[in-house]
């Protein structure tokens, strides 16, 4: 999918990983490989049954607040999320549809300005429809 045509259909935060659409009631998340440069690792674990996702804010420390709070509350209220993954620049491929697993902070990964800071680390796990 080409995200900018993701947005036009739905709105939401352009520049962000984490995005709230306004047109839509769920949360959508953006996975690049471009994210390593500001300490963001997002991947699956070993074995495919969870997949690690950087929390928003590529300066400072990270809060639960804002995209964060977004992915964290999504079950409370009643917004799923959609992860997607980026294959080229603008173009991404839809993995599905996640579930909040937990989080972790992780101390001393570097920002964009290359300081230590502590970062958020979210654990999804796909949604199993039967």
């Amino acid at each position: 999918y080409y995200r900018p045509d993701i947005h036009r259909l739905f709105g939401g935060q352009v520049q962000y990983g984490i995005s709230t659409p306004t047109r839509a009631a769920a949360v959508f998340l953006f996975s690049s490989p471009k994210g390593a440069a500001a300490g963001y690792q997002d991947g699956w674990l070993p074995g495919g049954r969870e997949y690690l996702y950087s929390g928003e804010g590529r300066q400072g420390s990270m809060e639960l607040t804002g995209g964060n709070r977004a992915v964290a509350e999504h079950q409370s209220v009643g917004k799923p999320l959609h992860l997607f993954e980026r294959t080229r620049p603008g173009w991404y491929r839809y993995v599905g549809e996640m579930e909040y697993a937990g989080h972790e902070f992780r101390e001393g990964v570097p920002g964009r300005d290359g300081r230590p800071r502590t970062a958020i680390v979210f654990r999804l796990r796909p949604v199993s429809r039967r």
